[in-house]
């Protein structure tokens, strides 16, 4: 399964937020901003960082995607 995090730039756009601000925000590292961008997994607490900033759930922010099967 692959993990994409468009719902989390999506709510940063509503809110007006940079990855910046919300890495301030949040409290995460700058290192954490950057798996999320690459759509790394990341340590749970990092996403409960950013739903207490945000205000909002995991699935407010995170998909689970089915992997293609490679042939």
């Amino acid at each position: 399964m692959a993990v994409s995090y468009q719902k989390l730039w999506k709510k940063m756009t509503e809110q007006q937020l940079s990855k910046t601000e919300l890495t301030h925000l949040a409290g995460i590292s700058t290192n954490a901003m950057a798996k999320l961008g690459r759509n790394e997994d990341v340590r749970v607490n990092i996403l409960e960082k950013l739903c207490r900033t945000l205000q909002c759930t995991f699935d407010d922010l995170v998909e689970i995607m089915p992997e293609e099967e490679s042939k």
